[in-house]
């Protein structure tokens, strides 16, 4: 089965929640127009970003839903939900779910609880989910930085590669750059290989990366959009200067606690997501001024996503 190769960004979206937990999805339809108006071809929902493990099935559902509301009349924006890895009955049940709500494409990651002893387990685990939606292209989460499972992707093609028509990919969440050339020659290139390490485009792109899913795309995509374009224009030492912005900008993360300081970016821009889930920390008050203080800092808002009015 033929699918149309993914090119460009495809942002993960965080999951926004009102300040009592729960699911705030009437911000969905603007957040998808800001996604747009800055370029974003895409969005991989209810990932790691999106705290997917940390959704009941029912509200999985409900946020495939309101995205596919959104998004399913635009051929140019594919919306990509994450399925999960340790139950492949719930991911089944979250496949279908998806096709019969008109989304286009899935994705699924290893089990990470009882892990697969190889490449050909984790193939067959595969085949079992996206067979049941033949129809949708079926893409491979590789990140085993959470998963703990670090077979290699190149294993994993040669042993899927022929056995699952829809098989179309692998957001590659991951450092090795070996292995990633080498997926991305597999078979003549015949697989989408979405690079998912922002802080390593220019790297990708050498390579050959012509797709990337990241959570930065959210709040910072005319940054990416300039450093691409300075790549193919030649202008590698801007490229370069884009290139450590963007790490600048990541290395906050970690500065200020993680994953949740995404949703603090959002924020700066002026879009409210709420909090993460335990056992993720959020940030305080004084904690959210300091961070504000760093962002400023670095010139944030001469590259950040803008809100369309």
């Amino acid at each position: 089965m033929k699918h149309k190769h993914i090119e460009g960004l495809i942002a993960a979206p965080f999951t926004p929640f009102h300040t009592d937990g729960s699911l705030h999805l009437e911000l969905i339809p603007a957040y998808y127009k800001m996604l747009v108006s800055n370029g974003v071809v895409g969005a991989f929902i209810c990932g790691s970003t999106g705290e997917g493990v940390s959704l009941t099935m029912s509200e999985k559902k409900l946020v495939m839903e309101a995205w596919a509301n959104v998004a399913n009349g635009n051929p140019d924006f594919t919306v990509i939900p994450f399925l999960g890895g340790t139950c492949i009955a719930d991911c089944k049940d979250l496949a279908l779910h998806a096709k019969s709500i008109g989304l286009r494409a899935v994705a699924f990651t290893t089990p990470f609880y009882f892990k697969p002893a190889n490449a050909a387990a984790l193939a067959k685990a595969c085949i079992e989910i996206g067979e049941a939606v033949p129809e949708l292209a079926f893409y491979y989460y590789h990140i085993p930085v959470l998963t703990g499972v670090h077979i290699t992707m190149y294993e994993l093609l040669q042993a899927i590669h022929g056995k699952l028509a829809n098989f179309a990919g692998i957001k590659y969440t991951h450092e090795d750059f070996m292995d990633y050339l080498s997926c991305m020659r597999f078979a003549d290139g015949a697989y989408d290989m979405l690079w998912g390490r922002d802080e390593n485009m220019l790297s990708a792109l050498v390579l050959g990366a012509k797709g990337a899913v990241g959570s930065t795309y959210n709040y910072a995509a005319p940054l990416y959009l300039s450093l691409i374009e300075a790549y193919y224009n030649h202008d590698f030492e801007k490229a370069r200067l884009l290139q450590q912005q963007s790490i600048d900008m990541i290395r906050l993360l970690g500065k200020y606690g993680g994953i949740a300081t995404g949703k603090a970016y959002m924020k700066k821009i002026g879009m409210d997501c709420g909090a993460f889930r335990l056992p993720v920390s959020n940030m305080s008050v004084a904690q959210f001024d300091l961070f504000s203080a760093d962002v400023d800092a670095l010139g944030f808002s001469t590259y950040a996503s803008k809100i369309s009015l």
